[in-house]
């Protein structure tokens, strides 16, 4: 055991170098971009960690660092994707491997501490962005590609799928506060929030997202080739983006009317999934 986990730290030490590299080379192509200083800053102190023999108890903080440096140097290289609106011949492998790396916090969280929950060793905000960081990027490619119906037939199991089960997970990430758990709260609006599970903006655009992504898959659905399974998917669709909107609808209608967030698209999907 002993063994195990001094080779899965060794693991992730080498990442953190490996990482160093990839950060001292993106920055030679944009010197003050905030987010790869902000990663370099956190690379050196980790560095400095465990050439200082870096304590196993430290752990938790050893991976939230490192997860914040996996977000950062990925923000970088997926804002480069989109100002490039995702060239097709080398789009589809940088986004996988984006989402490998935007993984593997998550599973090194769970390798190296099996006991552990694997939100009490990121925290439950990185955890959240990690899920949002992924579907946030799968939507962001549909929505550059999604006009191309042929290209959606293709790849709605790989990216559209794919994207609602991450932006679903962001939202399930923390569990929403049943006010009559002894939860005594003055503000109505936010009460009403935090027993939807809507914990903030991201939460909201999340949902927005997962509407649209599911509008999608719908839309463009081969309906001449249908098989038992293509049927379910599309009713899948159909229901998760319709009980999202719905939601979303009642929010922005609700407590948040007059904030700015706009229902015209999401009740314009919602007439067209119901």
């Amino acid at each position: 055991m002993a063994d195990d986990y001094r080779r899965q730290g060794f693991e992730l030490e080498r990442r953190i170098f490996e990482l160093d590299i990839k950060c001292s080379s993106l920055r030679t192509e944009k010197q003050d971009d905030d987010y790869l200083q902000n990663a370099s800053a956190i690379l050196d102190k980790l560095k400095s960690y465990y050439r200082q023999g870096g304590e196993s108890s430290n752990l938790s903080k050893v991976l939230q660092d490192y997860t914040q440096v996996i977000l950062d140097i990925t923000f970088y290289e997926e804002n480069k994707l989109v100002d490039q609106e995702f060239p097709e011949d080398c789009s589809p492998f940088k986004i996988q491997q984006l989402l490998q790396d935007l993984t593997e916090p998550e599973v090194l969280a769970g390798r190296l501490a099996p006991t552990q929950e694997v939100q009490s060793m990121l925290g439950l905000e990185l955890l959240e962005c990690l899920y949002w960081r992924r579907g946030a990027l799968l939507y962001m490619y549909c929505h550059t590609l999604h006009q191309r119906k042929q290209w959606i037939k293709k790849n709605k199991d790989t990216f559209l799928k794919e994207g609602v089960r991450y932006l679903m997970r962001m939202l399930q990430v923390r569990n929403s506060v049943k006010l009559n758990d002894g939860v005594v709260l003055h503000d109505t609006a936010t009460a009403s929030f935090l027993s939807e599970g809507i914990f903030s903006d991201t939460h909201l655009l999340t949902m927005m997202y997962i509407g649209e992504m599911c509008f999608w898959a719908v839309k463009y659905e081969d309906c001449s080739a249908d098989t038992m399974d293509r049927k379910e998917d599309r009713l899948q669709f159909r229901d998760i983006g319709t009980q999202i909107l719905n939601k979303y609808v009642l929010a922005c209608e609700g407590p948040l009317q007059g904030q700015g967030w706009n229902t015209e698209n999401a009740k314009e999907i919602l007439s067209i999934l119901q």
